[in-house]
């Protein structure tokens, strides 16, 4: 490695993924280590890509192992004093049948449970942030579109 690239600034990066229902109601996981609800999804490894990131995550937290559509959002977090900055990458992983949810086996360690939910109760669900960036990337997906997010709000 060259020494100005040893000087680069490093964010932290993470992928998740956006799976619903016939309802169009989002899954969502419940962390063990944090209060609230989040997208099923984690941290980006050292020379993973996050598509790849988001698929290895996905099968680690729900056992499910499927092709992941369209990428919905990235989103610019700032630093607080609880984290650095990062990048979240979010893909659409469709839509998920009743079959498919009744095979999801969650890593008791990590995961207290999942539900689906409705655009309109995630604010009741998760942080403010969360739930912005949940809602903005279900709109994408019914738009076919991809929105660049901060903080989880799309600029304009």
């Amino acid at each position: 490695m060259l020494a100005w690239q040893r000087g680069l600034a490093r964010k932290r990066m993470a992928a998740a993924v956006v799976l619903v229902d016939d309802d169009d109601r989002v899954l969502l996981v419940r962390p063990t280590y944090r209060p609230g609800w989040d997208l099923p999804g984690g941290v980006v490894e050292q020379d993973e890509s996050p598509h790849t990131a988001a698929r290895r995550e996905l099968f680690e937290e729900l056992s499910l192992d499927r092709p992941l559509g369209n990428l919905l959002a990235v989103d610019w977090v700032p630093a607080t004093a609880e984290r650095t900055e990062g990048l979240i990458v979010v893909f659409d992983g469709g839509r998920l049948s009743s079959d498919e949810a009744a095979g999801i086996r969650l890593p008791a360690e990590e995961l207290a449970g999942w539900t689906f939910a409705a655009v309109e109760q995630l604010p009741g669900l998760m942080v403010a942030l969360l739930a912005r960036r949940v809602a903005a990337c279900l709109a994408a997906r019914s738009a076919g579109e991809t929105v660049y997010l901060e903080d989880g709000k799309p600029l304009g």
